[in-house]
């Protein structure tokens, strides 16, 4: 079970970025094809971020509803059918609507997937958060490789390249298909919506994955640009993109397996933080871009990271559940912007030094956010201690009725000890009579 668990999860976060990356790289032939207007473009570059950010806040009510494995088995139908279905249509609506869909299955996937590795696989959260994050930059990376190729082998065919990356998420039902009938009681979260806002350490993990999150998404828009604005053809610049993308396959590697065996990890917070400035200062030098291009990405390290946050950060599946939406979906709308508004002042200023400032705004925001994101300390304690906060979970009923219980026993033995204070003395306690309801409070034979 735990294997094929483990197979669900690899196959799964495969498929969970091929409907945006394999879009960008024949976006001309798509939009051309279609006779989309810069406006049609415009919204097909943001749906991702936008549905990332409104399906994954609704993920949680839905999982509550069926299971999360059932979820996330109609979720990677959801990544086929729109997929599918957009490489079969020749008009700009409906391969905006299809597009949705298989977006809307992607963002359910995020967060689903981290909720099932901390329920199964709660001591080998590290290892399966790895494998995870591992498989999705592989994703990511192949269906931005692998695209173009399949399309000049369909004789240029867009609807071709696009329509292949269906079949491997109809390879990615398969194990879920088998695990539909095995799923586990579903229990509820430890917090509503109220406990989360009222949690710093959730909107903390929401600073940290947005931020880094725009960041990503402005390098992987406008690093092209930047380097051809430097002297850099076209393939040269597409050669340094996808060494970009590629490093985050060894990185998403080793990142989590080291952020788990950390109490606390603000020294990676800063060392990911020193990695993008000097990155960043770097490209806006001109000078050995391709240099610098490797930095920063290296830096986005900071994507596994916050990940393995969701985990680290949560004592059960179910808290796990409630950070990864509330985090990726505020994150995700944090992020949205992002594109669009360093587009802006890339046009407005007529040159980097000005975006480049809204890169090392976020990146302040990310490194504040991060450092108490990343201290030893957990979603259900916070919650637990913020005035309205609930603790679900039989470990803190336990342990509270265990304090509780400690401190009327310590009353009655000070009223005892102290009888002439005023207070009424405690009454002997009387033996229970010996008798035919003595086999109900009898404990259980092992």
């Amino acid at each position: 079970m735990a294997w094929l668990i483990a197979a669900g999860i690899t196959l799964a976060a495969l498929n969970l970025r091929t409907a945006v990356t394999s879009v960008g790289t024949v976006l001309d032939e798509v939009s051309a094809g279609l006779h989309m207007s810069g406006a049609m473009t415009g919204l097909l570059t943001t749906l991702p971020v936008m549905s990332f950010a409104l399906f994954g806040a609704l993920t949680p009510a839905m999982s509550r509803r069926v299971g999360e494995q059932r979820l996330l088995l109609a979720a990677i139908v959801l990544l086929a059918a729109g997929q599918a279905l957009r490489s079969l249509v020749d008009s700009a609506v409906p391969f905006l609507a299809a597009s949705a869909v298989a977006l809307a299955g992607g963002a359910i996937g995020n967060v689903v997937i981290p909720a099932l590795i901390k329920r199964h696989f709660p001591r080998r959260a590290g290892a399966m958060t790895t494998v995870y994050s591992t498989a999705l930059a592989a994703g990511t990376m192949v269906a931005a490789a692998a695209t173009v190729p399949v399309q000049q082998a369909a004789g240029g065919d867009w609807h071709v390249a696009l329509g292949v990356w269906a079949a491997l998420a109809a390879v990615a039902v398969i194990p879920w298909l088998a695990l539909r009938r095995d799923e586990p009681e579903r229990r509820s979260t430890p917090a509503g919506a109220d406990g989360l806002a009222r949690s710093r350490l959730a909107w903390a993990v929401a600073g940290y994955f947005g931020s880094q999150s725009l960041i990503a998404y402005v390098m992987f828009g406008w690093l092209p640009l930047l380097l051809r604005d430097n002297g850099y053809t076209a393939g040269q610049a597409g050669l340094v993109l996808a060494v970009f993308t590629g490093l985050g396959i060894p990185v998403s590697m080793a990142v989590p397996a080291l952020a788990t065996r950390m109490s606390g990890q603000r020294p990676m917070v800063i060392a990911f933080g020193v990695l993008y400035a000097a990155g960043f200062a770097g490209l806006l030098t001109g000078q050995a871009l391709w240099a610098w291009s490797i930095l920063v990405a290296v830096g986005g390290g900071t994507f596994p990271l916050a990940l393995a946050m969701l985990a680290l950060r949560t004592r059960t599946a179910a808290g796990t559940a409630a950070l990864s939406a509330f985090g990726q979906s505020t994150g995700y709308f944090i992020a949205g912007a992002g594109p669009i508004t360093f587009g802006l002042l890339h046009e407005v200023s007529g040159g980097w030094a000005l975006p480049f400032g809204l890169l090392f705004a976020a990146l302040a925001v990310q490194v504040v956010t991060g450092w108490y994101a990343a201290a030893d300390r957990t979603l259900e304690d916070e919650i637990a201690a913020v005035p309205g906060g609930r603790r679900n979970d039989h470990v803190t009923r336990g342990l509270r009725d265990l304090v509780t219980g400690r401190l009327r026993r310590s009353a009655d033995g000070v009223r005892r000890a102290r009888p002439g204070d005023g207070a009424a003395p405690a009454r002997p306690r009387l033996a229970r009579p010996r008798g035919r309801h003595e086999k109900r409070h009898r404990p259980a034979r092992r």
